[in-house]
């Protein structure tokens, strides 16, 4: 089900990413209002939500390839997600600060 929400998430990112793209091309001036509300707190904490869906969606991704066309992978599927759930949790601590950085910084001071 996870695989499925964070696929759904990834969707509307990207929708979204293209129809702000192409606003450059309508008002530039729009664009230029639109960007400058991504650099905000709530959407840095969103991006790292987005870089916990990319990162879940890619490595069990992996483990689902793994399941269907390895011949043991029915038999190994739960140590494989627990495989990719620890990964993913040891990636997402790694990426917390290069992430959060900006927000961090303004929130406790340079």
């Amino acid at each position: 089900m996870a695989h499925r929400v964070t696929g759904v998430l990834i969707f509307f990112f990207l929708l979204v990413h293209v129809l702000d793209t192409a606003l450059v091309r309508v008002s530039p001036h729009a664009y230029d209002s639109t960007i400058a509300t991504y650099k905000t707190p709530l959407v840095n904490l969103m991006e790292y939500g987005l870089t916990a869906a990319i990162l879940f969606h890619a490595l069990n991704g992996l483990r689902v390839i793994a399941v269907d066309f390895w011949s043991k992978g029915p038999k190994y599927q739960k140590q494989m997600l627990w495989s990719v759930v620890g990964l993913w949790v040891v990636l997402m601590a790694g990426s917390f600060y290069p992430i959060l950085q900006h927000t961090l910084s303004n929130w406790f001071g340079k």
